[in-house]
């Protein structure tokens, strides 16, 4: 029993093992070693991800999206974590940076793995001839529903943190859920300028896209073009690389 605690403690929580994994992390059992750990595993896992999606559109993508996604996710974190940290700190916490910086990587961790748990889903529908709108609303709803499982993560164990060891502020829980909103926003406006991650079969390859506009537009035209019942249209779009005139 201790070993298999200890093996998930160096992972990430499950619905199995939430309160042992906080309460290692709580414990000071947690070290910087293990977050390094678990890090890399983080890496491991965007960068598979990663590898998935660009498979959509060549070899060559897929191998630049397995690099760009771990980048992606990295600095979306280096960006916005200092500044909850200091937050948590001023409203009383008393997580050190080591139990904090545990917390958040963990939850960020069983977000990709959960990912990861969806691309013979994403290949089934690769193999299947699904088109580029589809399968780029396919990944958008995967990270959500990722996301969301690891943003409980945090909740959960921040809470465990107030309510079962008294070294964290209440308030933080609240304050926790208004930084997260944040970070979808820094995450958002970094994968844009990352893009493409997907690429589309129709265009040449491209490390970097310089297309105007932004993910909320990119998003409605693909969602327009998803149910557009008219393929001459899409046809239309893809060949001049211009927006499709309404008739």
């Amino acid at each position: 029993m201790k070993t298999k605690i200890k093996f998930n403690a160096i992972t990430f929580p499950t619905l199995q093992n939430n309160d042992s994994y906080f309460e290692h992390i709580l414990n000071e059992e947690y070290n910087w070693h293990g977050i390094l750990k678990q890090y890399l595993l983080l890496l491991l896992l965007t960068a598979l991800y990663g590898f998935t999606m660009g498979i959509y559109h060549s070899l060559l993508q897929a191998v630049v999206s397995a690099l760009k996604l771990p980048v992606l996710f990295t600095v979306t974190i280096i960006i916005c974590y200092p500044a909850f940290f200091i937050i948590q700190y001023i409203l009383g916490s008393k997580l050190k940076l080591v139990q904090m910086t545990a917390i958040i990587q963990s939850g960020f961790v069983l977000t990709t793995a959960i990912m990861v748990s969806f691309i013979p889903i994403v290949i089934f529908f690769l193999l299947t001839g699904s088109n580029y709108y589809f399968l780029q609303l396919l990944h958008i709803a995967i990270f959500i529903v990722s996301g969301s499982f690891g943003t409980k993560t945090i909740i959960d164990a921040l809470r465990y943190s107030c309510e079962q060891k008294g070294i964290y502020p209440k308030i933080g829980v609240d304050v926790f859920r208004f930084w997260i909103i944040i970070l979808a926003f820094v995450g958002v406006q970094l994968a844009w300028n990352l893009r493409p991650f997907l690429g589309n079969r129709n265009d040449p390859f491209q490390m970097f896209r310089k297309y105007e506009g932004n993910f909320y537009t990119a998003l409605i035209y693909s969602v327009k073009q998803l149910v557009n019942d008219n393929p001459d249209r899409i046809e239309e779009y893809e060949d001049n690389k211009k927006p499709p005139r309404l008739k």
